[in-house]
């Protein structure tokens, strides 16, 4: 008969041996991740561009980065020369986890530095991350000084490596996701199946016909979207969706498939968070979650500048203050700075004025509102020095060679014939858009989100539970 005390001390080696190899483990696994860590692009900020407008105390306690997505179509091109056809602002609250999300709309009329208006997208390519980072700083009166930058080839690796997602689609969105996967597939070498499209086509065309599961060319393809009814606003809401579903999956994903994510995506990835920092982050990951998402401005009319639609803030402090408060929960006492009053004085004086603003787009050809130029350039006497960047030969004239053809009478043969190979930096097609807001909240698998009432307030909140929309 073996003795007690014999059976603690076999008890005990065996935890001691499990114990041993978890830590094994997970030095191999921090090992492994510490290695793909030197494959992301993490060049050194130069924080004297860097501008910001105010320390408000409702920023405490939370840790704000930027987003940017970047359209680059050719190999050779730096991800600083580039538009960021993708801002998003991610704030997160440092005790509970929670992430909010808050895309801001590509077109909006800002300051993008140095007295220079123009569309918010143009800030990245004049200045790089930092100039971009200013500019939100800036205008929304922020303080960011990291940002992660990525482009469309980082998203297509990363989905068909989580395994593809399960997306609702509406008529509309089959039928130009189809076409943007020609280019996303040329671009990206990847492959891809069009999605079947229904016969007879449906009465509504915006109507979610049913969920599809899309791999990465086609789910990169949904995020291009902007020429449906919801324009560049539902755009931003497919961007959010799609992350909020990437998160989820990478993080029931095993560790074998987080390992191939790292070799695929971090090799086109640009961060100022450095690799410590990184791997501070690692152990609580699991904890983030995505609470709401929402898009910037979140009321706005359109004005036409240049032959080009404008999105312009209805006002920029109203906006301004409903963003922190879905950010930062801030409440009545905060006023936005003196900076926001004046930059929303001079954005109405050069549209010619509040009543020369609507709430339709008033471009009703692609091809006619592709115009990305400068609406105003002061004297040069503001924080930036475009020529550190070579933003002297900064070309401002977008591919204009986006064929608006697309024909209502559309029928179910699939015709990749349609061009939609211009710069995906064109005007709205659809002149009959209401202005209004994006509804942004968390995501729900279902339900319209791409062709219903975009009209009123819509400052973030609502859950979609029901299934209405995202």
């Amino acid at each position: 008969m073996a003795r007690p005390g014999r059976k603690k001390r076999t008890a005990l080696f065996i935890v001691e041996i499990i114990c041993l190899l978890l830590f094994i483990g997970g030095l191999y696994v921090y090992g492994q991740i510490d290695s793909r860590l030197n494959k992301i692009e993490t060049p050194q900020l130069d924080e004297s561009k860097i501008v910001t407008n105010v320390t408000a105390p409702q920023m405490s306690g939370y840790t704000t980065y930027a987003l940017f997505g970047i359209d680059q179509r050719s190999k050779n091109a730096a991800l600083d020369a580039q538009n960021s056809d993708t801002i998003i602002i991610a704030s997160i609250n440092n005790d509970t986890k929670e992430v909010k999300l808050a895309s801001v709309y590509r077109d909006t009329l800002l300051d993008i530095g140095n007295d220079t208006y123009t569309k918010a997208n143009a800030a990245y390519a004049y200045g790089g991350p930092e100039q971009a980072i200013s500019m939100l700083n800036t205008m929304l009166d922020l303080k960011i000084t990291d940002y992660v930058t990525v482009n469309f080839n980082a998203m297509v690796a990363a989905i068909d490596a989580l395994g593809g997602l399960d997306i609702p689609l509406s008529y509309a969105e089959m039928v130009f996701m189809n076409d943007y996967c020609i280019e996303t597939s040329q671009e990206t070498g990847k492959s891809y199946t069009p999605v079947e499209l229904p016969d007879p086509k449906p009465e509504n065309e915006e109507e979610i016909l049913g969920t599809y599961h899309l791999n990465g060319v086609q789910s990169v393809s949904y995020c291009r979207i902007r020429y449906t009814a919801s324009m560049d606003m539902g755009r931003t809401e497919r961007q959010r969706r799609v992350i909020g579903m990437m998160v989820d999956k990478a993080k029931a994903a095993g560790i074998t498939t987080i390992f191939n994510i790292m070799d695929e995506v971090f090799p086109m990835i640009s961060t100022s968070i450095t690799k410590t920092e990184i791997l501070n982050l690692i152990p609580t990951l699991m904890g983030y979650n995505i609470a709401d998402t929402t898009g910037f401005p979140a009321k706005y009319k359109f004005a036409d500048v240049k032959k080009a639609s404008m999105v312009v803030a209805d006002t920029l402090e109203d906006n301004v203050k409903e963003l922190h408060k879905f950010l930062y929960g801030a409440d009545e006492n905060y006023q936005p700075s003196q900076n926001i009053v004046e930059a929303n004085a001079r954005i109405i004086e050069l549209v010619g004025g509040a009543d020369t603003l609507v709430d339709q787009s008033p471009i009703a050809s692609n091809e006619a509102g592709n115009s990305s130029d400068i609406v105003w350039q002061g004297d040069g006497s503001g924080n930036y020095d475009y020529n550190d960047y070579g933003g002297s030969d900064y070309d401002n004239s977008y591919d204009n060679s986006y064929d608006n053809s697309y024909d209502n009478s559309y029928d179910n043969s699939y015709d990749s014939g349609n061009d939609y190979s211009g710069d995906d930096s064109g005007d709205y097609s659809d002149g009959s858009y209401d202005s209004g807001s994006d509804s942004g909240s968390s995501y729900d698998n279902g339900g319209d989100y791409s062709g219903g009432d975009y009209s009123g307030d819509s400052s973030g909140d609502g859950g979609f539970e029901d299934g209405s929309g995202y």
